[in-house]
């Protein structure tokens, strides 16, 4: 697996991969077209200095698997983000390098993860990662018409360098 920035000669791999998943991903990220123009206000969203916008692929073809963004990121004395990904086939070792990224070259120092309570592939790979559950948030957020708990789950860099050894 590797690890690169989402560019723009992705958006057709991923509306072929997003389309072929979207009867999975509905249920947890709600319905979601990718259209030239969605793609591009992501674009735009990534360049701010409070997102990152990853991919996840294969070594040997390059073959997008899953899609990673880094969201409010917060400098100063938190030096924090929030993880977020669709994934299309399995990514542990790819959140794995994603985690080396966050630590090493962005510095930060925690990254937080907010997952629906039934959605257990996404709990348990933050659990094989490392992370750790701190919380319950009722109506998190909204998705297909409803407000949605979530589970909170984070990782410092220290337990993320305890994790891989």
């Amino acid at each position: 697996m590797a690890i690169r920035h989402l560019d723009r000669q992705d958006y057709a791999e991923l509306g072929v991969l997003h389309e072929e998943s979207a009867e999975m991903l509905r249920r947890w990220l709600g319905a979601r077209e990718i259209t030239v123009e969605t793609f591009e206000n992501s674009l735009e969203r990534l360049d701010q200095p409070t997102h990152e916008g990853l991919v996840i692929c294969l070594r040997d073809t390059g073959a997008i698997v899953a899609g990673v963004n880094i969201n409010n990121i917060v400098r100063g004395s938190l030096q924090c983000g929030t993880l977020g990904y669709t994934s299309y086939a399995s990514t542990t070792e790819g959140l794995g390098l994603v985690l080396q990224f966050v630590f090493g070259q962005l510095e930060l120092h925690r990254l937080e993860a907010n997952i629906q309570p039934d959605n257990t592939s996404s709990l348990n790979l933050v659990k094989r990662l490392g992370f750790q559950r701190e919380g319950y948030s009722a109506a998190f957020q909204h998705i297909n018409d409803q407000w949605r708990d979530h589970e909170r789950w984070a990782i410092t860099a220290e337990a993320a360098q305890t994790a891989n050894h």
